[in-house]
């Protein structure tokens, strides 16, 4: 069992895959390096190939994120989908041997329809040219930034649309 997380303690980061990255063991770490993404009512995450634009998808269950309507509850939504871009530019920067801190620099949602069960939530750059551009930024400069939208949808449903720049750190 592991320590509880500290105030002002940085978590250990995970060790760069050595081939794929094994998501199941990522949402493990995720959890322990951030505890509230226990609360978040994440099930499963996958991610598509380069190829196919590398979205990542969250599975996750409503009953965890409920408000007094019973729909889901707008914070933990936008928690989620600031929580998701983070995740998106981590697996990124690991699948390229990088090992930078990335912060949120700015996120914006836009509510369309209540989450009535439970979802899943799409996570891509907004510019097919964006991880390019990214990579550019980090090799020139050691610092970049990348814009990432995220699509909630309950069934067919699109109930949320976000989307976020995440800045990616220099090496320190």
């Amino acid at each position: 069992m592991s320590q509880p997380r500290q105030p002002g303690v940085p978590y250990p980061r995970l060790p760069l895959p050595e081939t794929q990255e094994d998501l199941a063991a990522f949402q493990q770490w995720l959890g322990e390096a951030i505890p509230m993404v226990g609360a978040l009512g994440l099930q499963r995450m996958t991610q598509g190939t380069a190829q196919e634009g590398g979205a990542l998808t969250w599975q996750l269950a409503l009953s965890p994120n409920l408000n007094d309507k019973g729909t889901g509850f707008g914070g933990a939504l936008t928690a989620q989908t600031t929580l998701q871009g983070w995740c998106w530019v981590t697996l990124w920067l690991r699948a390229h041997g990088r090992a930078q801190d990335v912060v949120v620099a700015e996120a914006r949602q836009r509510f369309l329809a209540p989450v009535t069960g439970n979802y899943r939530i799409i996570c891509a750059p907004s510019d097919p040219q964006g991880p390019a551009q990214l990579a550019e930024k980090l090799n020139a400069r050691g610092k970049g930034s990348i814009a990432l939208t995220q699509q909630l949808y309950c069934g067919d449903t699109l109930c949320l649309e976000a989307s976020g720049r995440y800045a990616v750190l220099p090496v320190a």
